[in-house]
């Protein structure tokens, strides 16, 4: 009897330490749960962002590329431009020669 009797303490003792343990588990359990969804929503939340981000940069590529096709526009029409006042100063130029020479014969006539 008195062997069953201290079967029965060393039972029970260890029965209280293993349910201990086994509360500890849990509340680890429950603790390491919690930062798990914690991860995830911060996980949903940086992919929000990313999703955001990576829009808003397909946004200026888009932007940047008209821009740049609107530079190349005015820069070949300034070329026109410049190509086509070179012309207009040959142009006076020449008017401007072929003024002094009727001139010259004008004033040749009255001579």
């Amino acid at each position: 009897m008195h062997h069953y009797l201290r079967k029965l303490i060393v039972l029970r003792s260890s029965a209280g330490s293993s349910k201990k343990e086994f509360e500890r588990l849990e509340k680890e359990k429950l603790q390491l749960k919690e930062k798990a969804d914690k991860a995830a929503e911060e996980i949903k939340l940086s992919q929000k962002q990313l999703s955001s981000l990576t829009e808003t940069l397909k946004k200026v590529k888009l932007e940047s590329e008209e821009k740049d096709k609107r530079v190349e526009t005015a820069e070949a029409h300034v070329a026109a431009l410049q190509k086509q006042a070179a012309d207009l100063l040959l142009e006076y130029d020449r008017l401007l020669e072929d003024n002094q020479n009727l001139q010259n014969q004008a004033h040749g006539y009255r001579s």
